[in-house]
């Protein structure tokens, strides 16, 4: 980029954690291999969520058929702020100032709004958060960099009046075996309690009787996030499995029991993405029965809520240990507590809660993976972190979670 050898964004806090709320901090770098004339340096904070996606419809037939593309969309903001380094704003004129070569730094410091929604990201919509700045030259192109950084909405099940009630449910078909219908293929269903967090690992229960002179050929519990997206005209409804449990299949006139086997919660966004209108999020435990051969599946559904704040009552019984030494997956920094003594440099934010030696949760990248932020302004020549994954927080119990499903 010519004259610029460095232009980037850095946090304070080295895991760009936050809640809504926190005092984000930091600095811009500019180090120039000669001197730049300039309007100003200006840097962004947007917070915003979108959703968009198209469809086809097809009309007519033949000579006569058409084809017709729809695209619905919504979008939300919940801050678009941006505050000056130096210079002067455009509307202030054109007059320059010279930046002379090497390294500047520039410090910044914003407030984050509250109640703001967790960080979220997905082919159709996204909750996202990005810090921009511009090198501001009159007439000519604008160098640009853009660094995302992550926030946790906090959902305490401690205030979800459900969270500790225990969920069980039941479920029959019968299949048709030449002609003839046999005997039923019946399931029942049931977990202790229907708020957990990342980490946690949900004790399944279930029994699963063949009737039938059919095999089974396997069963199954499934963890799906069920992702709705409002449009202003239209919404839209997507399913992603993050974590599945498999038992091998059942002989005719045999059954099968699960118990206290675990399925763990892995690091996924909080139920209902509370702060966001057109985005919702729901998760549902499925016990599935899959017979051979063409027959429909045996299914019996459980809804739970996933939160970032422990049930008191859990950690009483059963405290998460503290985050062990960081994997290649995990970003938790340790201390989240700083003393008065030590540097708040690299320590990610605490969640608040009223729940007296909380282990502090570890911090992980999102089991769905990283997207593309390129935003419609954004260019080839656009510096910074293009691709991202959001973060969620994630309690150590012990537990392995287990790989996506494929």
């Amino acid at each position: 980029m010519g004259k610029l050898n460095i232009f980037e964004i850095s946090f304070s806090n080295l895991s760009g954690i936050y809640y809504a709320g926190d005092v984000l901090k930091g600095h811009v770098t500019v180090e120039l291999k000669e001197s730049m004339k300039m309007r100003g340096i200006r840097l962004k904070f947007l917070g915003n969520a979108e959703v968009s996606w198209s469809e086809t419809q097809t009309s007519g037939s033949g000579d006569n058929e058409t084809t017709t593309t729809y695209t619905y969309s919504n979008s939300e903001k919940y801050f678009d702020q941006e505050i000056l380094l130096l210079g002067i704003w455009p509307k202030q004129g054109n007059e320059t100032i010279e930046l002379s070569h090497g390294r500047h730094s520039f410090p910044f410091e914003y407030h984050l709004p509250t109640g703001l929604p967790s960080s979220f990201e997905d082919s159709v919509g996204h909750v996202r958060y990005t810090a921009t700045c511009n090198i501001d030259k009159p007439w000519k192109f604008d160098p640009k960099t853009k660094k995302p950084f992550t926030i946790i909405g906090v959902l305490d099940l401690n205030y979800q009046e459900n969270a500790m009630q225990r969920l069980h449910g039941t479920n029959q078909k019968k299949l048709c075996c030449l002609c003839c219908a046999s005997g039923p293929i019946e399931a029942t269903f049931a977990i202790d309690r229907q708020g957990y967090v990342p980490g946690e690992a949900v004790l399944l229960n279930a029994e699963i009787t063949n009737g039938s002179s059919r095999k089974i050929a396997k069963t199954y519990v499934e963890l799906t996030m069920i992702k709705k997206f409002h449009a202003t005209t239209k919404s839209r409804t997507d399913c992603t499995q993050v974590a599945r449990v498999t038992h091998p299949g059942i002989g005719s006139h045999s059954s099968d029991v699960w118990s206290c086997e675990k399925v763990v919660i892995p690091s996924v966004p909080p139920s209902f993405l509370n702060g966001c209108k057109i985005i919702d999020i729901h998760y549902e435990l499925k016990l599935v029965v899959d017979p051979k051969g063409p027959s429909f599946k045996l299914e019996v559904p459980l809804n739970i809520i996933i939160g970032t704040i422990p049930l008191a009552s859990v950690i009483q019984s059963n405290p998460p240990m503290y985050p062990a030494f960081p994997d290649s997956t995990q970003i938790y920094l340790p201390n989240m507590y700083p003393s008065a003594s030590q540097p708040d440099v690299f320590y990610p934010p605490a969640p608040v809660t009223g729940i007296p030696n909380l282990p502090p949760p570890s911090y992980n990248e999102a089991i769905t993976g990283s997207y593309s932020i390129k935003a419609k302004d954004d260019t080839e020549h656009t510096r910074g972190d293009m691709k991202y994954t959001p973060v969620y927080t994630y309690y150590n119990w012990g537990h392995t979670p287990g790989q996506l499903p494929s």
